[in-house]
């Protein structure tokens, strides 16, 4: 499994991914498998999904009338081996949230229609993905 943390912030519009990520670098069977140094390709397609599902939730609750202070997502890559080769079997997204103003069922509505709209997981629609969203 690979994790790709993605924090935004939305009080001061900023985004970052994790210094370990490492968007430059080596692509090796050891980045892949192991612990070697340098990211792959599911960690980066991770973080694409943890920052897009961000961006796209903090977006969506400012439009519902409630702005996020702060909006949290870590994605889980799961590739385990199939048919003629790896596959990208699921995707978890963990996202925690500071929002004001808004009741749980409502973020979680929110949190729901974003995982659906949200670009990088239209992309990914061949790909389970699974939802863990609190507010904290």
């Amino acid at each position: 499994m690979c994790q790709a943390p993605f924090l935004l912030s939305a009080l001061d519009t900023s985004a970052s991914t994790s210094a370990w990520l490492g968007i430059e670098g080596p692509f090796s069977f050891l980045s892949r498998f192991e612990s070697g140094k340098g990211t792959n390709p599911e960690e980066l397609i991770g973080a694409a999904e943890a920052g897009c599902f961000s961006m796209a939730l903090a977006f969506n609750l400012e439009k519902a009338g409630h702005p996020a202070k702060r909006v949290s997502t870590t994605a889980t890559v799961k590739l385990e081996p199939g048919d003629g080769g790896f596959k990208i079997t699921s995707i978890d997204l963990k996202t925690e949230a500071d929002v004001p103003g808004i009741d749980e069922t409502k973020f979680r509505e929110q949190a729901e229609l974003t995982k659906k709209t949200c670009p990088i997981s239209v992309a990914l629609a061949g790909t389970q993905i699974n939802l863990d969203a609190k507010l904290v």
